[in-house]
C-alpha cells in the first residue's frame, strides 16, 4: 500500500502495479522481437537488400544506440525534475518511439542498393534512439519499486510475462496482418504503422501507475560518467551478471533472428514458424510462475543455472530434427525450449537490482540508470552483432533470398539455431556458478546501508 508517492509501508506491490509496469517492457519487446524476427527477412525478401548489408542496417543501428544507453542511464541518474529521474522520459519518448517503429517497415522507392541501404540505417538507429529514451529510465526505475530481494523476481516474472506477449504479438500476428492487409512491402507498412500505435498507449499509464523514492533522487551523484563507468566495470559481481546476460542474450537474437529461415527452408514448413513459436512462448508463461514459486527455495543463480541448462540440451536436440520428423515432434522441441527460455529471459534482470544495491554499499551513490544504461548496451550490441554475423554467415554460405537454398546455406542454417546459441548459453552457465550476490548477502547489503542512514 502507498503512503505517499514514494514512500511505502510495505515492500510488496499490489499486483495492479505490477501488471501496469510490466507493459512497459511488453511494448519494449514487441518492437525488438519483430524486428529479430521479421526485419532481417522483410529487407532481404520484399526490399531486396542483399542479407549481408540487410544484417549491417541492425548492427549501425545497434552499436550507435548501444553506446547512447550508458550516457542515458547517466543522464537520468543526474536529473532531477519535479516529477522524478525516470518517468518524465515515458513522456518524452512515447510518440517518437512508436512513430520511428512505423517507418522501419516503410517501402522506400528507390533502386540503389546503397540509397536502400543508407535510409534504412538512419531510420533503424532513430527508431533504436528512441527505444533508448524509455528503456534504460524505465529499466534503471525497477529496483526503486521494491527492495525485497524476493519481490523483485516477482516484479520481473510480471514483467517477463509482458515481454513474452510482446513477442507474441509480432509472433503470431505480423505476417498474418500483412497478408490481411493485402500482403508484400505494402502490407508489411500497414502492420507496422498498427503495431506503432500499439506501443505508444501504455506508456502513459505507466508513468502515472508508478513513482519514484525521494530518498534516492536527492542522493548526490558525484562520480563523473568515465569514473562511474570504471567504478562499474571494477565491480566483480556486476561484471559476472553482465557477461552470464550477455550470453544468454546472443543465444536469444540469434534464435529469433534464424528460427523463420529453419522453418521455410530447412524443415519446409513455413506454416509451422509460427505454431512453434506460439506454443514456445506459451510454455514460457506457463512455466514462468513455477520458476517463481522454486525462487522462494533457491537463489536466483542457481535457478539460471538450472533452466539454461535445461535449454542447451533442447537447443542441442533441435539439430537432428530432420525435414522428415513428425509435426508433433518439432511442437513438443518448441515447448520443451519455452521451459529454459524463461529463465534466461527472467532471471539476469531480477539479478541485476542486488547488484545495484551493492554498489550503493560500495560507492554510496544510486545509480540505475548507468547500471540499467550498460545492461541494455550490452543486449543491443552483443544481439545485433550475432545477427550480424548470421546473417553474413547465411551469405557466405552461399543463401539467396527466396529460392531453394544448397547444403551449404541449409547447414548453416541449423548450426546457427542449435550449436551457436547452444555454446554461448555454456558460457552464461559458466558465469552463474559461484555468483557472489546471495539471498544472504544481499540481506546483509540492506542491514548495512540502513545502518548508514541511522
Amino acid at each position: 500500500m502507498v503512503a505517499t508517492e514514494g514512500t511505502r509501508l510495505s515492500e510488496a506491490l499490489p499486483p495492479r502495479v505490477k501488471s501496469v509496469f510490466a507493459l512497459g517492457d511488453h511494448t519494449l519487446n514487441l518492437t525488438l522481437s519483430a524486428l529479430s524476427l521479421f526485419y532481417l527477412y522483410y529487407l532481404s525478401e520484399f526490399v531486396g537488400l542483399r542479407p549481408s548489408l540487410a544484417s549491417v542496417v541492425l548492427l549501425i543501428g545497434r552499436c550507435v544506440d548501444a553506446f547512447a544507453d550508458p550516457m542515458m542511464g547517466r543522464l537520468s541518474d543526474h536529473t532531477h525534475w519535479r516529477r522524478g529521474r525516470r518517468r518524465p522520459y515515458f513522456l518524452i519518448g512515447a510518440v517518437p518511439f512508436g512513430v520511428s517503429f512505423a517507418l522501419l517497415w516503410v517501402d522506400y522507392p528507390v533502386e540503389s542498393q546503397l540509397a536502400k541501404f543508407a535510409i534504412y540505417s538512419i531510420v533503424y538507429l532513430l527508431h533504436s534512439l528512441t527505444s533508448t529514451v524509455l528503456a534504460v529510465p524505465y529499466m534503471a526505475l525497477l529496483p526503486e519499486l521494491t527492495l525485497d530481494y524476493q519481490e523483485r523476481t516477482s516484479v520481473n516474472t510480471y514483467r517477463a510475462i509482458a515481454s513474452v506477449l510482446g513477442t507474441l504479438v509480432p509472433a503470431v500476428a505480423f505476417r498474418p496482418l500483412a497478408e490481411a492487409f493485402g500482403g508484400g512491402a505494402a502490407g508489411f507498412a500497414w502492420t507496422g504503422a498498427l503495431a506503432g500505435l500499439w506501443v505508444v498507449l501504455p506508456w502513459f499509464a505507466i508513468y502515472r501507475t508508478t513513482w519514484e523514492r525521494p530518498g534516492f533522487q536527492q542522493r548526490a551523484t558525484r562520480l563523473s560518467f568515465s569514473a562511474g563507468m570504471r567504478a562499474l566495470v571494477a565491480h566483480a559481481a556486476y561484471r559476472r551478471l553482465a557477461g552470464l546476460y550477455l550470453c544468454s542474450r546472443i543465444a536469444m537474437d540469434v534464435v529469433s533472428a534464424i528460427f523463420i529461415f529453419y522453418f521455410e527452408y530447412w524443415l519446409r514448413r513455413p506454416g509451422d514458424f509460427e505454431v512453434s513459436l506460439l506454443l514456445l512462448l506459451l510454455t514460457v508463461v506457463a512455466s514462468l510462475p513455477l520458476w517463481l514459486r522454486w525462487s522462494h527455495f533457491r537463489d536466483k543463480g542457481s535457478i539460471f543455472i538450472v533452466g539454461t541448462t535445461w535449454w542447451i540440451a533442447v537447443s542441442l536436440a533441435m539439430f537432428f530434427v530432420l525435414p522428415s520428423t513428425p509435426r508433433w515432434v518439432v511442437f513438443a522441441v518448441s515447448m520443451l525450449a519455452g521451459v529454459g527460455y524463461a529463465v534466461a529471459d527472467m532471471m539476469p534482470w531480477s539479478m541485476l537490482g542486488e547488484a545495484m544495491d551493492d554498489d550503493e554499499l560500495r560507492t554510496g551513490e544510486r545509480r540505475e540508470g548507468l547500471y540499467a544504461g550498460f545492461f541494455t548496451f550490452l543486449r543491443k550490441l552483443g544481439g545485433a552483432s550475432a545477427v550480424t554475423v548470421a546473417g553474413v554467415a547465411l551469405e557466405l554460405a552461399g543463401f539467396v533470398g527466396g529460392q531453394p537454398q544448397p547444403e551449404s546455406a541449409l547447414l548453416a542454417i541449423r548450426i546457427l539455431t542449435a550449436i551457436v546459441p547452444a555454446a554461448f548459453l555454456v558460457g552464461a552457465v559458466v558465469l552463474a556458478i559461484g555468483y557472489p550476490i546471495t539471498r544472504a548477502r544481499h540481506a546483509e547489503i540492506l542491514r548495512q546501508l540502513g545502518l548508514r542512514q541511522t
